[in-house]
């Protein structure tokens, strides 16, 4: 079927309210230029629905848009938000009309049934789904997570919209629940914001029956000032302290995605690889949400990606299974992996290459951590790196195997690190020249006789034309 038109949206959400109208514009956008659209608006339930208008035309790559309106209803939905036995049908025909007797709007309804087959034709289908405040309530005091998600999903201003008052209510229905922890901890991630006055000492009983304390809160619920004003009111505040989940602050932080607060607790002294009850470190909770930036400032503040929580599973796992390549990369950390092999930092890279990081890792130029530590003629680097497994024929783009960059640097203890762990000392970059060739035209006699005398043999490169 050709698409001659298209909605803005496949369903009609609609904001409900008892006892009252309650209305929803759909748009429709034309795909034909070289017709007028005629199309007509029908429901399956004509009792609860009207549409204004129910029929129109459409200007050529033109927009028209109708109302669906709800009839005033004095009980909840029995489902929602999506809405199983409410369905509208829009058919859509392209519009030729006889121009010497041309047809009003409002006969377009009596037109379709005698449409000929010759007319291009088009039905869109769209779903209904009931959102808003009240059916949010109803959902959290009911403890129905799935229509709570839901519900958030489809109206993402839902949260952000309640005024303090609502927020706080809504928050008190759901730590009325029984079992509360994972509706409020829902709201919380989804983004619901409540006020929350610290610097009494104690803490509103709602979080205390967490077993948080009001650094806890603090970092919750992203108040950078009051996680500042105790951190240098009180330095001997236990930044570790531990909820009835064994949850530290800063897991509470990386949770949310409250990166202001994360970073103050580990400037603070937080331990960044602290272990939940189930073994879940902040690191691993960030991971898990999907928070590109909350893993970076944690990887950057020495977090440890290979730390397994109690299903055997590290952040850099969790990130792999999940398919963030973004974060994947973060934590493999190749590029600080590259800069200490540059700097010949060795305490820094036997901190990374126990923290798991990869020597795998090229910059731009393809060069690799064994590439940069050759050409620099840090020995010792070069030693630790060949013993990681990298592979010692690497190439960068122009075809240099590291044995050519240490060539490059004039440090023949390099040099012999590499040839003695039997790297090819006849191998050819992408010019042609070899290991031998650039230590000749370098002037360095000592390094081409010491080739040689492996095996190197005479070669000249290889000039294309």
């Amino acid at each position: 079927m050709e698409r001659l038109a298209e909605v803005s949206e496949s369903e009609i959400r609609i904001d409900f309210a008892l006892n009252c109208k309650c209305r929803a514009t759909v748009s429709l956008r034309s795909l034909c230029a070289a017709s007028p659209l005629a199309f007509k608006v029908q429901t399956s339930s004509p009792c609860k629905f009207l549409v204004n208008p129910p029929s129109g035309v459409i200007a050529p790559l033109s927009h028209a848009t109708f109302r669906v309106i709800l009839k005033p209803q004095s009980q909840l939905p029995p489902t929602f938000p999506r809405s199983p036995s409410d369905r509208f049908l829009v058919k859509i025909a392209q519009f030729l009309p006889n121009t010497s007797n041309p047809i009003p709007s409002h006969a377009i309804n009596s037109w379709f049934s005698s449409l000929p087959s010759s007319v291009s034709t088009q039905n869109l289908k769209l779903k209904v789904a009931f959102v808003g405040p009240l059916l949010l309530r109803h959902a959290v005091a009911s403890g129905d997570l799935d229509a709570v998600r839901n519900l958030i999903k489809r109206q993402r201003s839902l949260l952000a919209d309640l005024s303090p008052n609502e927020a706080e209510s809504l928050l008190r229905v759901a730590t009325e629940l029984v079992y509360p922890d994972g509706m409020v901890h829902l709201l919380l991630e989804a983004g619901l914001r409540v006020e929350e006055e610290l610097g009494s000492g104690d803490v509103d009983p709602r979080w205390a029956s967490k077993g948080w304390d009001e650094l806890h809160v603090a970092a919750a619920f992203d108040r950078t000032d009051d996680v500042l004003r105790l951190l240098k009111t009180n330095p001997s505040w236990p930044l570790d302290s531990r909820d009835h989940t064994g949850s530290t602050p800063l897991h509470l932080a990386a949770d949310k995605g409250n990166i202001r607060c994360a970073r103050l607790l580990v400037e603070g002294g937080a331990n960044v690889n602290a272990r939940c009850n189930d073994g879940r470190t902040p690191l691993q909770r960030a991971a898990a949400n999907g928070d590109r930036r909350m893993v970076e400032m944690l990887v950057e503040m020495s977090a440890d990606p290979t730390v397994t929580d109690d299903r055997d599973r590290s952040a850099l796992n969790i990130a792999r299974d999940e398919g963030h390549k973004e974060m994947v990369e973060i934590m493999e950390q190749g590029e600080e992996v590259l800069t200490a092999a540059r700097h010949g930092d060795v305490k820094k890279l036997e901190t990374l290459l126990k923290r798991g990081a990869s020597v795998q890792y090229r910059d731009q130029y393809g060069l690799t951590a064994l590439h940069a530590a050759a050409m620099k003629g840090h020995k010792e680097m070069v030693s630790m790196l060949t013993a990681t497994g990298l592979d010692l024929e690497c190439e960068d783009e122009e075809g240099h195997a590291p044995l050519h960059m240490a060539v490059e640097s004039g440090d023949q203890e390099t040099i012999q690190v590499l040839v003695n762990k039997g790297v090819n000392v006849n191998s050819v970059n992408k010019k042609g020249a070899t290991p031998l060739y650039m230590a000749r035209i370098l002037g360095y006699n000592a390094i081409a006789e010491f080739l040689v005398s492996k095996g190197a043999m005479s070669c000249f490169p290889v000039i294309s034309r």
